[in-house]
Parts: structure tokens; C-alpha cells; sequence
């Protein structure tokens, strides 16, 4: 019997189980039998071949859940570390991302992949925008399949229209060969919509509901979508329950208002608003308006991919903003609204919510599978003393100290280690991709593309450049 076919006990930890009562268990123990947790509390009995995992001065809690994630781009990780919104686009929609192959694809969510289970996060979604053909499509899947964690594919393709491609018999094509019945967590269909009066993007929602796969999209991003793409989807009847809008960062309290009432959540990616121009991170607008929340890390073109990051990111945007607000009218914040806890939550049980998901994973309670994380490090003077556990996870916990994955009961990472996974064909893989760009592009468009200039300013009026509509300039009208 191979260890991953072996019960697995960890062994008197300090759990977050994250469930409807936020319990907290000191000293206790987790069983998983198969996929599933079998049983949690103190001194349990290990069953006969079980591993048992020392736990002793560290935090067992649920595997992490990343909303929103394009994976695609993890080749080129750090590349754009200087970039605005505007020269993402420029880079990935106007000029370079038309020449990544499937293979590139491939590389990109592999090792995407990789970094996510690594570091604690036990499903993502892949945001995957990148997809011009069926090729692309299957290259993305593929790697998806090859790494041992759970994943959404959230389809998309920046080069085309969303109601060309969502209705094209390559993609019916490839929904019937690999997302009925396949081995994916979830699918999604992920498209923007630019507030263009005749709604072209309709045929896709029309798609996504024949399907009944639900839509992901990035709503309320300052020059791109905002108010106007909100109100033709609700006016149109596409506003359903379980539609994750990313960002959410510049719309009007209509638009937060719709979205609460239809069931939709949000996906915040505070890393990304606070630093390319979306908007300022939402949080304190979706706290007021009762929107579900979930976390998210965007890109690693740019920025870290683990959500301890993201919380911390996320508690101090908000804040920020919090201590801005009162000091402008000569008052003083006392107490946080928004705590360590909360965070700890949307960065778990939230995203879970967020994917109908939530009867499975994001909680650590019997009979959900069996997707956990241990943080430990003995060797870390900051993973001692834990006095507030949710704090610790937020703003002194970090990647390095993720000890233990399991997914679905699958030992994936044991020991600071990954458990089964090739990083070196992943890291060749890459390495290949990087050559590709390099010899395309040239050496001094390359390097160049680090801070790129704007070559088009319609870019500045319409990012989407498979459309027509003025979509930047109807923003700077509102």
C-alpha cells in the first residue's frame, strides 16, 4: 500500500476548521480515510498503516481557494513587475500574447500549477484568457490533469470575441471531449463585458446558460468595464446566481446592489487593484452591500502566487482606506472592521461559496474531502509563539512555511517538500517557452517589453481590440 493509499492522521495541531461556527481546536488531531476527513478531536487512534504527521506547534486548516488566477502567464513570472493595466494590455492583447503556442500554454499551467499547491492552495481557478484555438484549450487542460490539485478552467480568448468563440464548433468541440466527464474540479466560461449598447457578448451568456456552466468576468475595472456592462446583463437576465465578478473595484452602488441581489460574489485580487489601476480594492464596498467575498493573486507576470499575500494585501487595503476616511473628518478608528478572521475566511470557505463548492471543500469538518494544509516550520523564529491563530496566518505565516498538503486526501507536499511532481520538466518546459518569446519578439523588444511605451492610443480607449466600442472613453464620460 503506496502512502497516499493510507489513512493519514495529523497529530495534535492548532485546528482552523473554518466552519459555520469558526471552531478553533487546540491540540487536536485530523483523520483522512480515502479522500474524505474522517474524523477531528484529541486523541484519536491511528488506524492500522496510517501516516502519521506531527502537527505539534503548527496550524492545520482548509486548503486555500484562488478564484482567479491566469495561470498561462506563470511562465513569464515577475516580467511585468513595473507595469500599469494599460501596458498589460498593450503586451498581452495587442502585441505579444497572440504568439504563444499551445505548448506555451502548457508551460504556463504547469507550472502554475506547481506554485499553487505549493504553497498551500489546494484549487484555483485558471483564468485561462489565453486561448486562441482548441490546441491552446487542450495544452491548458492537459497540464491542469498533470499536477495533483483540483482546478476550474474558466475558458476565454483575449484575441476574439467572446460571442465568436463561445459559439464556434471548436469550442462545443472541446466542452463535449474534455469538461463532460472529465477530470477538472469545475469549468467556467470567462468573458468581459464592455457596456457596448448592443450587448454582442448575449450569444456567450446564451452559451454558458444552454451549457449551465456559470460566468466569471472582470467587472469594474477603471477603463474597461464598469456600470454599463452591470446593467445590460441584468437588464438582459444574465445576473445569476453564482456569476463571479473579479475585481468589482469602480462601480456605482446600483451595480453592488444588482449583484447582491442576483447571488453573485466577488473576487478580489488586492495585489493587482492596488497596483495596475482597476479601481481601489472593493472590500469595504462589498462589506456594506452583504456581497460574498473571495481572494485571488491575478498573474505572477506581476505579482506573488500564494493568498497569505493576499490577505495581508487585503486586511491592509482596506484599513488603509478605513484610517483615511476617518482621519478626514477628524475622527479616529478604534476598532477594525475588517479582521484577520474574515480573511482567513474568504481566502478558504469564501472561494468554496464562491464555486459552489462549499458542501466539498474549504472547511475542515467529516465527510468533506480532505483538502488540508499544515503550517509549520520549526525553523522559523516567526512560526513561534501562536497566540492569535488567524492572525498568524495573515500577517506572520508565508509560503516557506507551508509543511503539509493534502488534496483530496492525496499527500501532495510532506515535509517543506512536493511529493510526486517533476519541477525540473516544468522548469525545461518554461525554459523553452522563454526561448520562444525571445527569439519572436528579439532581444531588444524583449527586453523593452519590461516597461513597454504605448505604440496605439486606442488602447487607452479600448483594450479589447476584437471589438469596436469606444470602451475607455465611455468610462472617462461617467
Amino acid at each position: 500500500m503506496s502512502a497516499n493509499d493510507r489513512p493519514v492522521l495529523l497529530r495534535n495541531g492548532l485546528v482552523l476548521t473554518m466552519d459555520d461556527s469558526h471552531t478553533v481546536l487546540p491540540g487536536a488531531d485530523v483523520l483522512v480515510v480515502g479522500d474524505r476527513i474522517a474524523e477531528i478531536g484529541h486523541g484519536l487512534t491511528a488506524p492500522e498503516g496510517a501516516v502519521e504527521i506531527d502537527a505539534t506547534g503548527g496550524i492545520v486548516m482548509p486548503g486555500m481557494i484562488d478564484t482567479h488566477r491566469h495561470m498561462w502567464q506563470t511562465a513569464m513570472r515577475g516580467y511585468g513587475a513595473d507595469w500599469t493595466l494599460t501596458q498589460y494590455f498593450v503586451w498581452y492583447y495587442l502585441e505579444s500574447g497572440k504568439h504563444f503556442r499551445p505548448e506555451d500554454i502548457y508551460a504556463g499551467n504547469l507550472l502554475s500549477a506547481i506554485e499553487a499547491i505549493d504553497a498551500g492552495v489546494t484549487t484555483t481557478v485558471d483564468w485561462s484568457h489565453g486561448l486562441q484555438s482548441a490546441d491552446h484549450a487542450d495544452a491548458a487542460v492537459d497540464a491542469l490533469e498533470a499536477v495533483p490539485g483540483r482546478f476550474v478552467l474558466a475558458y476565454g480568448n483575449i484575441q476574439q470575441g467572446p460571442w465568436e468563440w463561445s459559439t464556434s464548433d471548436a469550442f462545443r468541440d472541446f466542452h463535449r471531449r474534455r469538461i463532460d466527464g472529465g477530470k477538472l474540479a469545475g469549468f467556467q466560461m470567462a468573458f468581459d463585458v464592455t457596456g457596448d449598447p448592443a450587448f454582442p457578448e448575449k450569444a456567450a451568456f446564451e452559451v454558458a446558460r444552454e451549457l449551465g456552466v456559470t460566468v466569471t468576468t472582470h467587472a469594474g475595472v477603471w477603463g474597461a468595464t464598469n456600470d454599463d456592462g452591470i446593467r445590460l446583463m441584468y437588464e438582459n437576465g444574465f445576473m445569476a446566481p453564482g456569476t463571479v465578478y473579479v475585481h468589482a473595484a469602480t462601480l456605482a452602488a446600483d451595480s453592488y446592489q444588482r449583484i447582491a441581489a442576483t447571488g453573485g460574489s466577488v473576487s478580489v485580487s488586492t495585489e493587482s487593484e492596488q497596483s495596475a489601476g482597476q479601481g481601489y480594492p472593493p472590500t469595504w464596498q462589498l462589506r456594506n452591500h452583504g456581497i460574498p467575498v473571495s481572494l485571488s493573486m491575478d498573474t505572477s507576470v506581476w505579482w506573488s502566487g500564494d493568498l497569505f499575500t493576499a490577505m495581508r494585501t487585503t486586511l491592509s487595503a482596506d484599513r488603509v482606506r478605513e484610517h483615511m476616511e476617518a482621519h478626514g473628518k477628524q475622527e479616529t478608528v478604534t476598532h477594525h472592521h475588517l479582521r484577520a478572521e474574515h480573511v482567513v475566511d474568504w481566502a478558504t470557505r469564501g472561494g468554496a461559496r464562491a464555486l459552489g463548492m462549499d458542501s466539498a471543500v474549504g472547511a475542515l469538518t467529516p465527510g468533506r474531502q480532505a483538502d488540508i494544509v499544515l503550517i509549520k516550520n520549526d525553523t522559523s523564529p516567526a512560526m513561534f509563539p501562536i497566540l492569535n491563530p488567524y492572525g498568524h496566518v495573515a500577517f506572520q505565516a508565508q509560503r516557506g512555511d507551508v509543511h503539509t498538503v493534502l488534496v483530496g486526501g492525496r499527500i501532495v507536499k510532506q515535509d517543506g517538500k512536493l511529493v510526486g511532481t517533476d519541477l525540473a520538466a516544468a522548469r525545461a518546459k518554461v525554459g523553452a517557452t522563454l526561448d520562444h518569446l525571445r527569439e519572436t519578439l528579439g532581444e531588444q523588444a524583449w527586453q523593452r517589453g519590461m516597461n513597454p511605451d504605448i505604440p496605439e492610443t486606442s488602447v487607452l480607449e479600448n483594450p479589447y481590440q476584437y471589438t469596436d466600442y469606444d470602451a475607455g472613453s465611455a468610462q472617462w464620460k461617467h
